[in-house]
């Protein structure tokens, strides 16, 4: 009876044993998997980011601005808040959260016009576009420009289209001088025009006020020469 039991015992270890075994093969397995399937979607994820082409910067940068500028207000959550204004808090709990949420709102309002001034003031969509670009030309299977040799073929090729850009926004200055100038010329031509006929207006009224002051003059002399009857001067 005693070796039945203790053959028993041993049959049901064994039989343990033989489960755990199988349990830890199965985990290699399944780790074994699953690592195998990493490693097969970062390969694929690796050649596809090979294939695509690069991203727009632009659209990265406002990305991670966004992603910064949220983790940034999760760090000023209410919560935080009422913990260092607790008196506060502890005292008016609705009118703290109201003044809570004024504040973040503002704040965030404030940083995303800062960084909307930046962007603007230093032109930052028309460097990373022409980063956009660089990238993309130098993807590109033609022969890059290599020096001839001959210095000032080289900085005449160099320099020629920049003079060439400076001439024409010259020529284009020059031309907005001239219109400038012309409107201007008649502008002048205008007013001298107006003053001249002011001229003639004031040398006509003066000339017809002394034709008449003359008549009215001539008329004075003859009434006070002519013999009058005393009744004419009477009152």
């Amino acid at each position: 009876m005693a070796v039945t039991v203790e053959t028993q015992d041993k049959q049901m270890r064994s039989n343990v044993d033989i489960t755990r075994g199988d349990n830890v093969q199965d985990q290699i397995n399944n780790a074994t998997n699953v690592s195998s399937q990493s490693s097969g979607r970062e390969k694929h994820s690796n050649l596809s980011g090979e294939s695509e082409p690069r991203g727009n910067r632009l659209l990265l940068f406002n990305t991670v601005i966004e992603k910064s500028l949220l983790k940034f207000m999760s760090d000023a959550r209410f919560h935080r808040a009422s913990q260092i204004f607790h008196p506060l808090y502890k005292k008016n709990p609705q009118e703290t959260e109201k003044i809570h949420k004024q504040f973040i709102e503002h704040l965030q309002r404030s940083i995303q016009d800062d960084i909307t001034k930046l962007i603007e003031e230093g032109d930052l969509q028309c460097k990373l576009d022409k980063l956009d670009q660089l990238g993309a030309a130098s993807n590109s299977q033609d022969a890059a420009w290599r020096p001839s040799g001959v210095p000032e073929q080289d900085l005449c090729s160099f320099v020629m289209s920049y003079y060439m850009k400076q001439e024409a926004y010259l020529k284009r200055e020059l031309r907005k001088i001239r219109e400038e100038n012309t409107a201007l010329a008649e502008r002048v031509q205008a007013g001298r025009e107006g003053i001249g006929r002011t001229e003639q207006h004031i040398a006509t009224t003066v000339d017809e006020w002394k034709v008449s002051a003359q008549a009215s003059f001539n008329e004075f002399q003859i009434l006070s020469s002519s013999p009058c009857p005393p009744a004419t001067f009477d009152v």
